[in-house]
């Protein structure tokens, strides 16, 4: 299974949405020159900046004529029920009418979660769709698993984005280390490409299509926006495990396809 991994779009209309929007788009033209192309594209959440109905037909207009399969995931500058108007029922949410579900695929399974606590730039799962969770991985044992959610559930070491992170990550871990085919844990949230070990398994950040924070990593010192490049994460997970590569688009030689 091959996953391209795209996170924190903050897609948002007017004059200052252009950059935004030109970042999703050069990031998933960047995806479709990929050989072989991926299975599907995932993104971590914060789809909208704020939230709103005119920045979901936005983001609809954007990936609605994109040649592969699309899912998204809630965070905290997402409005669940403005996401679920806008994509419930269709492929981009798993073909359901919640913002957690899974897609699965005959080499494996994409797991989404829904981590957005209305108002809150902090996130959490809750008790009843962890349950979900350990039961939709243990239907599956035999192929491998790609866990994706927007907050990152452990500390990176960045403090701004650390006080902002999933609050019940300890409780996660739990049930992913009751199932070890989950090869990789896909988040968003930092705006940073980051990689650590976490419940049997390994966790990756995304970095934004739109705009990098910095690497903050001072308590004295304030974060910020940097003009780094932007990319995505590439995983090909398969029985053996999972292998990430992170692909550039903004600062790249290689080339787009449009769509």
């Amino acid at each position: 299974m091959l996953v391209a991994h795209l996170s924190d779009p903050h897609l948002t209309t007017g004059v200052l949405g252009a950059e935004a929007a030109a970042g999703l788009h050069r990031a998933l033209g960047r995806v479709l020159a990929l050989d072989p192309r991926p299975d599907c594209v995932v993104i971590t959440g914060d789809l909208a900046d704020h939230g709103r109905p005119d920045e979901y037909a936005l983001l609809r207009e954007v990936i609605g004529r994109f040649p592969l399969p699309v899912h998204l995931a809630t965070g905290n500058h997402d409005d669940r029920e403005s996401l679920l108007d806008a994509f419930g029922g269709t492929g981009w949410l798993g073909g359901g009418f919640s913002a957690y579900y899974q897609v699965e695929q005959p080499e494996g399974t994409l797991v989404v979660l829904d981590s957005l606590v209305p108002g809150a730039d902090g996130g959490r799962l809750g008790d009843e769709q962890l349950a979900w969770l350990d039961a939709v991985l243990a239907a599956r044992p035999g192929v491998p698993a790609v866990v994706c959610l927007h907050h990152p559930p452990i500390e990176v070491g960045i403090l701004a984005a650390d006080a902002i992170r999933l609050a019940d990550g300890p409780a996660l871990a739990e049930v992913l280390l009751r199932h070890p085919h989950v090869v990789r844990v896909a988040a968003g949230h930092v705006h940073r490409s980051v990689t650590a070990t976490y419940a049997g398994t390994v966790l990756t950040v995304a970095p934004s299509t739109w705009r990098q924070a910095t690497l903050t990593t001072d308590e004295h010192q304030q974060i910020g926006w940097v003009d780094e490049p932007t990319a995505f994460l590439l995983h090909r997970a398969t029985a053996d495990g999972c292998v990430t590569h992170t692909v550039q688009v903004s600062h790249t030689a290689g080339k787009t396809c449009g769509f």
